[in-house]
């Protein structure tokens, strides 16, 4: 991998380490990143590493902000280009998992934070990203019950709860296999049957 350039703008620079760290967690395994190994990968010194974050529990903390900014903007995107509550699932769905291939280390990264015992603020950060993923879902099901496209007796939470638990099944065989196009060839099936589960029957 070529170098980083060492003389980068504070922003850029931050920004270029969040990018660093989700690079390593793809490699490694997260809780094994070090500041000197993120700091050795972008040719600088752990010096001027912490003159852009105070400590490693910062750098965490951007990186779940990183994520979640983008996870929710393409979340977002594909609502708003879908025809209807049902197919705009499904767009999330795929967009989903779409990020998670082209960013692996995202999910090892947010599976770590999570098993920590200690309440972080990047714990915090990442149990809210899944909180106002959740209200996007819900809200979808609730149009869809209401146009009559998705089973009225359907329970919404529980829904919002299967669709995003199928697809942190899907990441987590993915993982395990060490292959992520696995979940990119599993996820149209899938969801498809997740589907066939909430759908008004016509």
């Amino acid at each position: 991998m070529p170098s980083r350039p060492r003389n980068l703008p504070a922003d850029e620079r931050r920004a270029v380490t969040v990018e660093t760290v989700v690079e390593l967690a793809a490699e490694q395994n997260p809780s094994e990143i070090t500041t000197a190994a993120i700091a050795k990968r972008m040719n600088l010194t752990q010096g001027a590493l912490f003159r852009h974050f105070p400590s490693k529990d910062a750098i965490w903390e951007a990186v779940i902000a990183w994520v979640a900014e983008r996870l929710l903007a393409r979340v977002d995107r594909a609502i708003e280009a879908a025809g209807s509550p049902l197919s705009a699932l499904e767009a999330v769905f795929m967009t989903h998992i779409e990020f998670v291939a082209a960013h692996p280390g995202v999910p090892r990264m947010i599976f770590g934070e999570l098993q920590r015992a200690e309440d972080t603020a990047a714990k915090r950060m990442a149990r809210a990203l899944i909180g106002r993923y959740g209200e996007r879902l819900v809200t979808l099901i609730e149009a869809g019950k209401a146009q009559g496209v998705l089973a009225r007796e359907v329970d919404t939470a529980a829904s919002a709860t299967l669709f995003i638990g199928t697809i942190q099944g899907l990441v987590m065989q993915s993982l395990l296999a060490g292959n992520t196009d696995l979940i990119r060839a599993q996820a149209p099936a899938i969801f498809a049957i997740y589907s066939r589960a909430i759908r008004s029957v016509q």
